[in-house]
């Protein structure tokens, strides 16, 4: 220890400020720690910078681009349609600034110790925080290590100037003529469609037999036609094997059945899944065990092997989610405080913005007959719903997953318009051990989507009204 470094001691430490770590310390506050969070970046960690938010305002402005360019089927047309795309940037930064800056507010309102550095582990009580100019020591009590995740870099795909990560591809400064996207998932179809939008050509090369592997085929097949109707290409099965990069072009090497293939664009975007980042955090110090893939395992209540030491979000198990880290950040918060909190992921929704939207929450169909749960899986389709007509978005469904014994309500899956909004009520659904009965008899105000979850709760209990038995 430096001299005149003396610790500074806090009950409870945070370690990233993204969407898990200032939740976190902010409900620890409000449970009466004294809290201190480190941050080496900006607050709000990657989904408010340069994730969640600065991506759905990409896609926000894609949308209203072509719907300006294809309402014809109203009555509505435009000429000469035009995007200034510094101003979609310059308007996309107002939004994540907002945020940002929000944040700050929330945490400084709850009386939170901002600090700004790198955090290294002494050991299992004892932090350094370093910048530029100084380093200074942190007693904690307890400790959640929340610093998230980054992109994996593909050995044959550095990252250059047209070699890009998904912070890069948000941050181009005109709208790309071609686009090669490596990786199918949820990141690389939402960032595709969103220049697709735009009229950027699109390439996805994935390597397994289908985009959105998470999702069920018949909900991604939707995505799939959309995609190609807007010009993508879709290459399934395909192993990208290296780039050529020109001041002005890249050109991509991939293999498909054995057969080597190339794709000439202006950039590729390399969207292959994220990495935790627990790899600089002196955790061995601290004798936080880390496993395979740099992931730390927990307890139910986020605990680490170290009984005071927690870790929530994209450095633990599950999908890397924002949402998922602000639940266990508040989970993690109350165990620390000595509440009996404990994660349960069944309730927490996956949603993709693409078009149309996919979300999905529970039990699919095909989980729930793995697990041996004799179910009903009841479909009604956004077809046969008046609000969906009236916004010329009638494609897709809703599939309710109830147990056949007492039509508890286990899972839901929703691909069509606003699919992110209306997961929230099946979610609740399964939550507070609902039945399709108690959604059935909820009434939903006309004409309105949410129309769907009721309809699709009538076909569950065999009496729907609006399709056909």
């Amino acid at each position: 220890m430096v001299v005149g470094d003396f610790a500074i001691e806090t009950d409870t430490l945070v370690v990233g400020a993204g969407p898990g770590g200032y939740v976190a310390a902010i409900r620890a506050a409000q449970l009466g720690q004294k809290v201190t969070i480190v941050e080496k970046g900006t607050l709000g960690g990657v989904c408010l910078n340069v994730g969640c938010i600065p991506s759905k305002a990409l896609i926000a402005a894609g949308h209203r681009y072509e719907t300006a360019k294809h309402s014809d089927a109203m009555g509505i047309t435009a000429d000469n349609v035009k995007v200034d795309f510094s101003k979609v940037q310059a308007w996309k930064a107002g939004v994540v600034k907002k945020l940002t800056g929000g944040v700050e507010g929330l945490l400084k309102g709850n009386k939170v110790e901002i600090v700004r550095g790198e955090a290294y582990f002494v050991d299992n009580e004892t932090v350094r925080v370093m910048d530029e100019n100084s380093a200074q020591t942190y007693k904690f009590k307890n400790a959640i290590i929340a610093t998230g995740s980054r992109p994996i870099e593909l050995p044959q795909f550095k990252y250059t100037k047209r070699v890009l990560d998904s912070t890069g591809a948000l941050a181009l400064e005109e709208i790309p003529n071609h686009i090669v996207v490596i990786g199918g998932g949820y990141i690389g179809t939402e960032l595709g469609g969103a220049y697709a939008n735009f009229g950027t050509k699109v390439t996805i090369l994935e390597g397994t037999d289908e985009i959105l592997n998470g999702f069920e085929k018949q909900m991604s097949a939707i995505v799939k036609r959309n995609l190609k109707k807007k010009g993508a290409e879709i290459i399934t099965k395909a192993l990208a094997k290296g780039v050529q990069e020109t001041e002005n072009s890249v050109t991509v090497t991939y293999e498909v059945k054995g057969e080597e293939q190339s794709v000439e664009a202006d950039y590729v975007f390399v969207m292959v899944g994220r990495r935790p980042n627990t790899d600089e955090l002196g955790l061995e110090q601290a004798g936080v065990e880390i496993g395979e893939r740099g992931i730390i395992n927990i307890d139910k209540q986020c605990r680490t092997n170290v009984s005071n030491i927690y870790a929530i979000g994209d450095v633990v198990p599950g999908p890397p989610l924002a949402h998922k880290a602000s639940y266990e950040a508040k989970i993690a918060a109350e165990a620390i405080a000595g509440h009996p909190s404990e994660i349960d992921y069944l309730g927490i929704p996956a949603v993709v913005f693409s078009d149309p939207e996919l979300a999905s929450v529970g039990y699919t169909e095909k989980q729930a007959k793995d697990e041996g749960i004799d179910i009903i899986a009841a479909k009604f389709p956004f077809a046969a719903n008046g609000r969906a007509l009236a916004l010329e978005a009638a494609e897709g469904f809703l599939k309710l997953v109830t147990r056949k014994e007492d039509g508890l309500v286990i899972g839901a899956q929703i691909a069509g318009p606003s699919a992110s909004d209306m997961i929230a009520e099946l979610g609740l659904a399964i939550e507070a051990g609902m039945t399709a009965e108690d959604l059935a008899m909820t009434i939903h105000a006309h004409p309105t989507l949410g129309e769907i979850t009721m309809e699709a709760a009538e076909v569950a209990l065999g009496n729907p009204i609006h399709i056909v038995k």
